[in-house]
């Protein structure tokens, strides 16, 4: 993998996986784009590019402390094959914009591309449906048409376990049927699927599908639960619990999500021929989740003492006084739980970090972050 593309790079996974890269990874060049949109707030996203790039100078830094001549001179010429530094480059912009999409595909010819680039959220979609048809729809059909014309090893990207929608059947296996979504975000990513499917028959472009479930960790996204109802308790707002607390979420911690789609990148599917001469689609879509749904009741408490534990909150917070049971939300589903074992047994990875492990991990970011 000597050039890579993440799209969404300055999100939660995107910037954790170009973390992960730049460890993993020697004499790459790694491109990242994302249109910094408001969705939420920006400065956490600088944040993160910040990060970023101080980890890029270190990294070059570091390999020209150890030969000074043989690194510069090789990084100078472009030639990333000779030389240990990653050459990290950050673009401002959306993959709707199919001129920018092309030009960077013309110009760094990837071998591996991982779409992390989506509007997210589940309501959201309802609110404001334009933004999710732009970058979901018309972006990763700009991401696509360039894979095909600037042929790639591997395409990867994300989908969500919110293509199951309201399925009863659990836990969810990448076999059954998701026909039925609940809203506009979950029918974007099943589109991204079918997308990803047509053009890997016509094109014989590798591509591998993710369905992430709910991923958190430190830095993450503020619209998630964890993150929001931490905001408001750090106020003194009430929480709103939907379902009355009947609901199950499969919590996945972002290093497992990283490992996942690490471990993914290097295996894309085989090309093969079919009887009529034609490509077999060169195409996998697999789950990355937990596997240990856990009841939003439980999942509350234990935040509540991660937070207590981190000094985020008072030793004597009074956590019933900011605590309401709600009705179900409209696009929400009662549970999200992932059959995960295509994942095992194809890359030999199950996610490991405990609900408890990750939350705590988060609420001590939280406190340092926020002070």
């Amino acid at each position: 993998m000597h050039s890579i593309l993440v799209t969404g790079a300055a999100g939660f996974i995107g910037s954790n996986l170009v973390k992960r890269l730049f460890k993993d990874l020697k004499g790459a060049t790694i491109v990242g784009i994302d249109n910094m949109n408001a969705y939420y707030d920006v400065s956490l996203k600088e944040y993160r590019l910040h990060e970023l790039d101080a980890i890029a100078n270190t990294n070059l830094t570091n390999d020209t402390n150890k030969d000074s001549s043989d690194s510069c001179n090789s990084c100078s010429e472009g030639k990333s094959s000779s030389c240990s530094t990653n050459k990290w480059i950050f673009i401002r912009g959306s993959i709707a914009d199919r001129d920018l999409v092309n030009r960077l595909f013309a110009e760094y010819h990837f071998d591996v591309v991982v779409n992390l680039a989506a509007q997210a959220g589940v309501r959201y979609s309802i609110e404001n449906p334009d933004v999710y048809i732009e970058s979901n729809i018309i972006g990763f059909y700009n991401i696509l048409e360039a894979c095909r014309h600037y042929p790639v090893e591997h395409l990867v990207y994300a989908s969500s376990s919110s293509v199951y929608g309201g399925n009863k059947k659990v836990p969810f296996a990448v076999e059954d049927r998701v026909d039925n979504p609940v809203s506009l975000y979950a029918a974007t990513k099943k589109s991204n699927e079918l997308f990803a499917h047509c053009y890997s028959k016509l094109y014989d472009i590798p591509s591998t599908g993710l369905r992430f479930f709910t991923v958190y960790g430190p830095a993450g996204r503020p619209d998630m639960a964890y993150f929001g109802f931490t905001n408001k308790l750090l106020k003194g707002q009430t929480i709103q619990i939907y379902n009355y607390g009947n609901c199950r979420r499969d919590f996945t911690y972002v290093d497992d999500i990283i490992e996942g789609i690490v471990r993914v990148m290097a295996m894309a599917p085989a090309r093969k021929k079919g009887e009529d001469g034609l490509p077999i689609p060169p195409y996998a879509v697999y789950n990355i989740g937990g596997g240990q749904p856990e009841n939003l009741l439980d999942f509350v408490q234990i935040l509540q003492e991660e937070l207590l534990r981190a000094g985020v909150l008072p030793q004597d917070y009074d956590f019933e006084a900011h605590k309401q049971l709600v009705p179900m939300q409209p696009g929400d589903v009662p549970t999200t739980y992932a059959d995960a074992t295509a994942l095992e047994r194809d890359f030999g990875f199950t996610p490991k970090i405990t609900l408890r492990e990750g939350l705590r991990k988060f609420a001590e970011w939280y406190k340092e972050y926020y002070g």
